[in-house]
């Protein structure tokens, strides 16, 4: 991907699965990563997985939840690296049940960490983006949010919410050289998925036409095209990546 050389860019719940995935493609195409994790010994890992292959990575242990050790992890990655040019809210937990069986105490974690977690972060990145007047920002959303899922009903109202965010961010900041978008991942095979059995995993796999789940290296792609110079006219986007599951047009 062009121009994607040199740049530092920070991934959140980049510990296992698909940031996992997605910071060792971005260590491959010569980014600095700064893996944000609340995992410690998990983003240490992936920090070892690219530096054992001649890449850049420093790992924190930082939960997103917590805006003013958002605002610290940032600000070392920063001076560490020098600058960040890149974001991608990777970071996501569901707890799921239908709505009328759940209650406040369960919606708390889940806005939480995927709602509250990427304001947080972009909010912490925005102001260093502005000042060097370019900046990429790739928010992990979900199909779940495009067209609903049950017994994900508050995951799915937090999903919609960063694609919302994304948009009106890309309307602010365009004038600053900063773009602004979301990939809906499909159903995937990650530890997410784990509470779900396999009769339930097998309708799901029949339900998407390339007849299996996503995998976490399905993904790693488009958000490094996205963060990218290859995509320097597209902003405020929202990207399916559901091997059909759900199609726009």
């Amino acid at each position: 991907m062009r121009g994607l050389e040199g740049r530092a860019v920070v991934v959140t719940g980049g510990a296992s699965g698909i940031g996992q995935a997605i910071a060792q493609r971005l260590a491959e195409e010569g980014c600095c990563v700064g893996v944000f994790d609340r995992d410690e010994q998990g983003a240490k890992t992936t920090v070892d997985l690219i530096t054992e292959k001649g890449g850049k990575a420093s790992g924190y242990a930082v939960d997103i939840t917590d805006y003013d050790a958002v605002k610290e992890a940032v600000s070392g990655f920063r001076n560490q690296s020098g600058r960040i040019d890149g974001l991608v809210n990777n970071a996501g937990i569901d707890i799921p049940k239908t709505f009328s069986e759940t209650s406040p105490d369960d919606w708390r974690p889940i806005i939480d960490v995927n709602l509250y977690g990427p304001l947080n972060v972009t909010h912490s990145v925005l102001p260093h983006m502005i000042e060097e007047k370019f900046g990429r920002v790739v928010t992990i959303a979900s199909d779940a949010a495009r067209v609903g899922s049950s017994g994900e009903a508050v995951y799915s109202a937090c999903k919609g919410g960063v694609i919302s965010l994304m948009k009106s961010l890309a309307r602010e900041n365009m004038r600053h050289g900063i773009s602004f978008n979301a990939v809906c991942p499909g159903p995937t095979d990650t530890p997410l998925l784990d509470v779900l059995d396999d009769k339930l995993k097998s309708a799901l796999e029949r339900a998407i036409p390339m007849r299996r789940l996503g995998q976490p290296e399905d993904y790693p792609g488009i958000v490094a095209l996205l963060l990218s110079d290859d995509a320097g006219y597209i902003t405020g986007q929202t990207v399916s990546v559901s091997g059909g599951l759900t199609m726009n047009g």
